[in-house]
């Protein structure tokens, strides 16, 4: 069964879902009661591993059709708290989590289910020769990174500091992936994403890796949102991303084990 990635728009347009919550239990449900539609809105960097991980669990489930829609974490928290139709929510970052909590929309306690690290992503062969965060001061190269509020550009902003390194970006975007693709384009010279987002961007970008003592884990946590029409089905997944299959789909695509 094929998997539909919503637009960001067509999210914001769908009605809230009107149902009660019910606490998120650790049992997995049988087959035969994980069945019908889940809407999943997941940070943008996460496309490629839950792709792979809905078809996944829809190959085990045959009978429920998971609906995902990507961007930005703040984004789709805030598409949530205006009253956009989700199930599960899983943000780049705790602080954009923690806005669905204080806005009673999480039902039960966030679980962290993988890490990324950060790194600088480069067109293809590094024309630009970049070694370093120290290189992105430079006046003559176009930055792009992603806008303050969106966990990689608060990821990036911890690194700078690290690195004692004030970088002045040529435009920030609302989510990771946007600014993978102006790289990609020569529209940027370079930015910074996580590293699975330097792998999925394929032949034409390339990575330049960040010290450790420079570097940002980035966590990343998930959680049913209360009013959930489908809650057993919603457990179910949120379950299978944390069990073997869906940690080794998240590690196949570059992500690590939460430690």
């Amino acid at each position: 069964m094929s998997i539909r990635t919503l637009a960001l728009a067509a999210v914001t347009a769908l009605g809230l879902a009107a149902c009660g919550g019910v606490a998120t239990t650790s049992s997995s449900p049988t087959t035969d009661t994980v069945n019908g539609d889940l809407t999943v809105l997941a940070a943008a960097s996460l496309m490629a591993a839950y792709n792979q991980i809905g078809q996944d669990f829809m190959k085990a489930h045959p009978n429920a059709k998971v609906t995902f829609g990507f961007g930005g974490s703040p984004t789709l928290v805030t598409q949530i708290l205006q009253g956009a139709p989700a199930d599960v929510f899983a943000a780049a970052d705790q602080p954009n989590m923690q806005k669905l909590v204080d806005g009673g929309l999480a039902d039960g306690k966030p679980a962290v289910f993988t890490q990324n690290k950060l790194q600088i992503v480069v067109q293809a062969g590094n024309p630009k020769k970049i070694t370093g965060l120290a290189d992105l001061a430079n006046p003559n190269l176009v930055v792009d990174l992603c806008a303050p509020a969106v966990p990689c550009g608060s990821y990036a902003s911890q690194s700078f500091a690290r690195a004692n390194v004030k970088v002045t970006p040529k435009s920030q975007e609302q989510d990771v992936k946007s600014v993978v693709t102006r790289v990609s384009l020569g529209e940027a010279d370079a930015g910074i994403v996580f590293t699975t987002d330097v792998k999925a961007g394929g032949v034409t970008v390339a990575g330049v890796d960040i010290p450790v003592d420079q570097n940002v884990v980035a966590t990343y946590p998930i959680v049913r949102v209360k009013g959930t029409r489908n809650p057993v089905t919603a457990n179910a997944f949120i379950d299978w991303v944390l069990g073997a299959m869906g940690q080794k789909v998240l590690t196949q695509y570059g992500f690590t084990r939460p430690s």
